[in-house]
């Protein structure tokens, strides 16, 4: 083998050494140029000398490429600025993919229908007939992603079948914010002439807007839409929820603003003024509340009931509604209402956790004075968000900053905004097993109160930061970050926002999806487990799936749709999506800014619509205005107090009355009791038969003691039955005289069940104490300290058989609660 050591003398000039000089590998020890046996390795060296320059450049440029490439996409903090919009486009696409998979199956499996369960592949309505859960929750998502023939199927379906004329209870708050927002929205983003959404909007909004027909105006929680009268969770004994009753102003003032119509408004308006007056114990002076809501309100009075403060569920949207009441039409007084709770929310509930420091909002069990809670919803999540839209109004954080308006208190909603942000991504990213958030955490403070990490079936994150308890683990889908992160990014421009709504983006597909045997027909649904891999899944698809949260990751990814500098498109026109035009609805529903003088009937120009969808505007404040006088007149007609004393010993027994309170918290028996009179009063519709069959008068067919006796049967012997008897006790039985007129009793002889005309009772007893003289030294604390409940029941059902026997005299008096 030829030596490596250099020669004395430099062999003669070749083809391979071309004269250059030696390249010395090691100090002065150079190679040589013996080629017997590494003739290779010296043409290397040789091509090194002659092309060195584009080596060099060569490796620079691969290393700029891996350089770029890893900064890009490695870390989803880093805070660069845009990568290429084919990249982002191209993920945007994948967020339709995921949207249309889960429409397509449900399109082929569960059609129509409110509910659905991807894994069954099975659905079922809400009640007896279609509400359009999913499909008019999903309306706007479909024209945002272009998905033009799946669009019109749903708008066909819309016109054609969806009908609000159901005999069946609905809950207020979801019906207005899911299907008026949505029916809104569509028209929003529809052509102007075309009316198919608003007309529906139009016919379920004037049924929706008769739960405000209350003494205080306080809505109902629940609703009959066919009779447009309370549902029987309407009163809820916990009182309205704050969020409920406070978030339903966005679409009412956009409904006005559409039909000239002034009670929409006016009934939603009410409500506002109402929780605004609790925060002041006088005139221009705040009280202890500080801006923050309890999360419950007496119906009867207006004032906040119990002392639970929290951003979560029952709280959450009535904070988002008065920044976006001020922004929708440019209110002051919503204004001021959102930074003073901006304020008392910085003051009252923020704390950073252990050991990382994130910034989290607890909870206030026991009141403004109370310890807080270390606990925080997902919901809690929409905040960060809202606080960055607060702060720059919608405009993008450089123009906001050069704005007049801006000022310390701007900043503060800016950073906590951002610092929220954060926090909400890492109740993701740091969940382990799916890198999906849990419904609630608990945020830890490194103290005695944090839970042992060997508790049983308590999950630690990962950075240690809070831990989830087994009844918490579960994943709805929900849309609350990803909502944030789109703000942040779209307001501040920082990539980071949408690097990590691609991983949240991601971990959704991963663990969410469900296929075929064979791979196909993917779809998607809830987890009863997030911290576990694989994860446990539920079977049940929420439609703010389809209709926030894909919706709000497709508008985080997208470069051409709602983000133009000026809100307006390459043709001139508004865009539509862009935040500095619209405001979304608490469903993501977008609804337009607009001057709020146009709401009032003759100053704008209203939609064009048939007369037969708008109701009579002076008919509606008729009701709206005189629902209070009227109860008032009622309750001081002194013949009821005196009817209730007259029949008093009918109800001494205290089993009966049990059995009355017994009844009204139980639905099932609710829906059992009410079923019997259904079946009277279509006997009563059928009016009286032929006089040769000597049927016996409808009155004789029921009567009250026996329903009384037998309504302890049920709950005493456990009964299953009620047995047939008289409606009365006639005047002859009592030895009273019977006028020869009277033959047959009224339909509106009984108009109520019992036990609703009991509840009636209550809530007319609260009114009575509230109207009494102050020299009397009686005050309404609550409504739970109306008269007992025996009295009431007394007072109602003396009243009710009165009631049969006057209109039965001829005297046409309608029966308790017949009253519209």
């Amino acid at each position: 083998m030829a030596s490596l050591r250099p020669k004395t003398k430099l062999k003669p000039k070749s083809k391979y050494n071309n004269g250059l000089p030696q390249f010395y590998s090691y100090k002065d020890k150079a190679i040589t140029n013996d080629y017997s046996s590494h003739q290779y390795i010296r043409l290397a060296f040789n091509l090194y000398h002659r092309y060195s320059m584009l080596v060099k450049l060569f490796f620079i440029s691969l290393a700029i490429y891996f350089t770029y490439d890893w900064a890009f996409s490695s870390s989803p903090e880093s805070g660069k600025k845009l990568t290429s919009e084919e990249l982002w486009a191209s993920r945007k696409l994948e967020v339709k993919n995921t949207f249309l998979q889960s429409w397509n199956d449900y399109v082929k499996h569960g059609w129509g229908y409110d509910i659905y369960a991807p894994v069954k592949q099975t659905g079922k309505n809400m009640v007896s007939k279609p509400l359009g859960w999913i499909i008019v929750d999903s309306l706007d998502t479909l024209m945002l992603m272009g998905c033009e023939e799946e669009l019109e199927d749903a708008k066909n379906w819309v016109d054609k079948e969806l009908d609000y004329d159901i005999n069946a209870d609905v809950n207020v708050f979801e019906t207005t914010i899911r299907m008026l927002g949505g029916l809104l929205s569509a028209h929003y983003l529809s052509d102007d002439d075309d009316t198919v959404f608003l007309e529906k909007a139009v016919i379920l909004g004037n049924k929706l807007v008769s739960a405000f027909d209350t003494p205080t105006g306080i809505p109902v929680m629940e609703l009959n839409l066919k009779s447009q009268k309370p549902g029987k969770q309407g009163f809820p004994a916990m009182g309205a929820s704050t969020s409920e009753i406070a978030t339903l102003q966005l679409e009412f003032k956009y409904l006005s603003n559409l039909t000239g119509e002034a009670y929409f408004w006016d009934a939603a308006e009410k409500v506002m003024d109402i929780l605004d007056s609790n925060q002041y114990k006088a005139p221009g002076i705040h009280n202890e509340y500080d801006g923050l809501a309890p999360i419950y309100v007496n119906q009867f009075n207006g004032e906040f009931k119990k002392e639970l403060i929290r951003l979560g569920s029952r709280g959450d949207s009535y904070y988002e509604y008065l920044l976006k009441q001020y922004l929708q039409t440019d209110e002051n007084r919503y204004l001021e209402m959102y930074e003073h709770a901006f304020k008392g929310i910085k003051k009252h509930l923020m704390r950073r956790s252990y050991p990382n420091k994130l910034v989290y909002l607890g909870e206030l069990p026991n009141g403004i004075n109370g310890e807080l809670d270390d606990k925080m919803d997902h919901l809690v999540c929409f905040i960060g968000g809202l606080f960055v839209l607060g702060a720059t109004r919608g405009l993008t954080e450089s123009n906001a900053k050069s704005q007049p308006w801006w000022n310390e208190l701007q900043q503060e909603q800016l950073d906590l905004g951002k610092e929220l942000a954060k926090t909400c991504y890492h109740m993701y990213h740091d969940t382990p097993g799916t890198g999906l958030s849990p419904e609630i955490v608990v945020f830890s403070q490194g103290g005695k109160n944090d839970l042992n990490p060997d508790h049983r079936g308590t999950t630690w994150s990962s950075g240690g930061d809070f831990y989830i308890k087994p009844n918490d683990k579960h994943n709805l889908q929900r849309p609350e970050t990803v909502e944030t992160l789109y703000y942040l990014y779209k307001i501040t421009g920082d990539i980071k926002y949408r690097e990590w709504g691609w991983e949240i983006f991601e971990n959704f597909v991963t663990h969410t999806s469900i296929s075929d045997p064979n791979g196909k027909n993917v779809r998607y649904t809830t987890l009863k487990d997030c911290t576990v891999s694989p994860s446990v899944k539920a079977d049940n698809m929420e439609s703010f799936w389809l209709a926030e949260t894909l919706k709000y990751l497709y508008l985080l990814f997208d470069d051409e749709t709602g983000t133009t500098l000026k809100g307006e498109l390459k043709n001139g026109k508004p865009d539509k999506w862009d935040i500095k035009n619209m405001v979304f609805n608490t469903e993501a529903h977008p609804l337009p800014k607009f001057d709020r003088s146009k709401f009032v009937k003759g100053t704008g120009e209203a939609a064009k619509l048939p007369n037969t969808f708008v109701k009579d505007n002076e008919e509606r404040i008729r009701k709206v205005n005189e629902a209070a006088d009227a109860l008032k007149r009622k309750l001081d007609v002194e013949a009821n107090k005196k009817a209730s004393l007259e029949h008093e010993e009918a109800f001494a027994d205290d089993k009966k009355v049990e059995a009355i309170r017994e009844m009204r918290m139980n639905d099932d028996v609710h829906e059992e009791f009410n079923s019997e009179y259904v079946a009277f009063e279509e006997k009563l519709e059928a009016g009286p038969k032929d006089s040769s069959k000597k049927e016996q008068p409808v009155e004789d067919e029921f009567s009250v003691d026996d329903i009384e006796k037998n309504l302890n049967q049920r709950h005493s012997d456990k009964q299953d039955t009620i047995s047939n008897g008289n409606l009365a006790k006639t005047e002859k039985e009592k030895g009273v005289e019977v006028p020869a007129e009277r033959t047959t009793a009224s339909k509106d002889d009984i108009s109520k069940p019992l036990n609703v005309q009991a509840e009636e009772a209550k809530i007319e007893s609260d009114l009575k104490l509230t109207q009494k003289d102050e020299k009397e030294g009686v005050k309404l604390l609550d409504n739970d300290v109306a008269k007992p409940l025996d009295e009431q029941v007394k007072e109602v059902l003396a009243e009710a058989e009165e009631k049969m026997k006057e209109s039965a005299g001829g005297v046409g008096d309608t029966a308790i609660g017949n009253q519209n």
